[in-house]
């Protein structure tokens, strides 16, 4: 049985809510500063408002709390274990210092290889930088494995939805059977797919209603939410000094079992 739970809430104030060194993984991708960027000059359409590409669904993650969410992510996660960062090259200049002032030991680079090339000027993106992070020190799981991962881009999917078969490379090689994976920003909960197929648990959040909906309906035996998220008010009070939830940290939390990894949609 592989446990799946799913919050809304902010990335960081739903970290905060978790124990100290109680993940294993963590693997994520947020909605980076610089998409704002490319969108304003027409150069993506991931977050431009249509049908057939991107949704209003993005609040933007800014750089300026790169820092408060890698100490969140240090924190969280046990001694001699990985974080995987999704990041655009010009988001990688500014998030690897900060993590790395977090605690986190940089390793290198991954190359994502879309084997299609995208939107741009000067060189239209085929990649994706994955950065790959330590605390401690964990041996990968197949030490040959090389450092451009080469999956197809996913079309017409989820705004920046990732292939399953991507993440299920990083999972493999930084997690075991019945461990913890965990994603703050899992928008169509690719990883977290992943990470079940793989027979780890997943813990996902994400701060869009849409997302909670697309993720949770890739768990074939998950439970529509049921309770708010109530229970969390006074871990986070006593962390944040505040007594209440604001409107933008969690709303809802539900858990949900799956029964069998087999059968898990992409």
């Amino acid at each position: 049985m592989s446990e799946v739970k799913l919050a809304r809430s902010d990335a960081v104030t739903w970290l905060r809510t978790l124990p100290t060194a109680s993940v294993d993984l963590v693997i994520t991708d947020p909605p980076y500063e610089s998409l704002e960027k490319h969108r304003a000059i027409g150069t993506t359409t991931r977050l431009k408002v249509s049908k057939a590409s991107s949704n209003a669904w993005f609040d933007i993650f800014p750089n300026a709390r790169f820092p408060e969410l890698f100490a969140e992510i240090y924190r969280v996660l046990k001694p001699n274990t990985h974080f995987y960062l999704f990041s655009d090259p010009e988001t990688a200049f500014v998030a690897k210092p900060m993590a790395e002032a977090a605690g986190f030991k940089f390793w290198k680079p991954l190359i994502w290889d879309k084997k299609s090339i995208g939107m741009g000027y000067h060189y239209r993106s085929r990649y994706e930088f994955v950065l790959f992070f330590e605390k401690g020190k964990r041996r990968l799981r197949d030490l040959a494995r090389a450092d451009v991962l080469s999956v197809p881009r996913i079309r017409n999917g989820y705004p920046t939805e990732k292939p399953v078969e991507l993440a299920e490379i990083l999972v493999r090689q930084s997690a075991t059977a019945g461990q913890l994976v965990v994603d703050p920003f899992m928008g169509s909960g690719s990883f977290g797919v992943a990470a079940i197929r793989e027979g780890c648990r997943f813990w996902g959040n994400d701060i869009a209603e849409q997302s909670l909906a697309h993720a949770g309906g890739r768990f074939p035996s998950a439970h529509p939410p049921e309770r708010t998220f109530e229970g969390a008010q006074m871990e986070i009070g006593e962390r944040s000094g505040s007594s209440t939830l604001t409107e933008t940290s969690a709303s809802y939390l539900f858990d949900a079992v799956v029964a069998s990894a087999s059968g898990m949609p992409k």
